[in-house]
Formats: C-alpha cells, sequence, structure tokens
C-alpha cells in the first residue's frame, strides 16, 4: 500500500502481533505503524521500496490458519480512504489467481533488496544487508516478466 495511518487498523495489527500472528507490510510511503517494538509489534515487519512504481498494489493476503485469503483494492489505510471515500476490496477466489499473486507478485516484493528500506522501532529506515551482488529488484522484474 502507499500508506498506513489510521489508528484503528494500527491498533488491529498491534493486537494480532500480540498475539502471535507474524506480519509483513509493504507500505511505499507513510507508515504511522511501529514494527519490532517489546511486547507491542514484535512480529511486524515493515518494509518501503521506492522505485519506477508511484502506485504499488494494494493486495491483502492472510494465511488464516491455512485458508489463504486475499484480498484486491484500491484503498490504502488511511482514515481518508476507509471514512470519507467510496472504496472497493474485492476477494480473489481462484486458487490459481491466489497462488499467482502470492508467489508471483508478494513473494518479489518481499524478495526485493535494489530498493527495499526496511523500518526501524525507532520510524527510522535502513537497507537491508546482502551478500548477493545482484540485488533483487523487483519492480525490475516486473516490468520484464508477465507477472
Amino acid at each position: 500500500m502507499n500508506a498506513l495511518e489510521d489508528a484503528g487498523m494500527i491498533r488491529l495489527l498491534y493486537e494480532a502481533s500480540q498475539a502471535g500472528v507474524q506480519i509483513d507490510l509493504i507500505v511505499r510511503g507513510v507508515c504511522a505503524l511501529r514494527p519490532g517494538l517489546p511486547s507491542i509489534s514484535d512480529t511486524i515487519r515493515v518494509r518501503s521500496i521506492l522505485g519506477r512504481f508511484l502506485e504499488h498494489s494494494r493486495i491483502y493476503y492472510f494465511h488464516n490458519g491455512g485458508d489463504e485469503l486475499i484480498y484486491v483494492g484500491s484503498a490504502d489505510l488511511m482514515p481518508r480512504n476507509l471514512n470519507r471515500r467510496v472504496e472497493i476490496l474485492f476477494p480473489i477466489e481462484n486458487r490459481r489467481l491466489i497462488r499467482r499473486l502470492r508467489d508471483r507478485i508478494l513473494a518479489r516484493y518481499l524478495e526485493d533488496e535494489a530498493r527495499t528500506r526496511i523500518m526501524q522501532p525507532d520510524g527510522s529506515y535502513i537497507r537491508p544487508q546482502s551478500t548477493n551482488r545482484k540485488l533483487a529488484d523487483c519492480q525490475a522484474w516486473l516490468l520484464k516478466h508477465d507477472a
């Protein structure tokens, strides 16, 4: 997503983390959530990927105890999007499409090293350390392949 600012959504993500849920967020811009805070957001990781694409996919993937759920939509998790606009979020039910979104889109974004910055508990960002000489670049990959 492009932004995560909604206090209610952040509170729910913190509650999920405190319940032991592993959470990976890809937030291009503003993110008011703080990952890695002891006893608050231990299991949350936030990455920002800045590159050629201004708009990012809004793909919400839930493992849900083995029952995979994927939703795609138009909204970021911001008060204006959740409370004052008409936005859409819809489920992907086709198993082939779920695999494609999970394995060819989300997995590539989570593997990116070229354009990724990892948010620290204090809100600062660092680049991931890599021993790979050719850094994985998800956006270059997406331009080259039929994702």
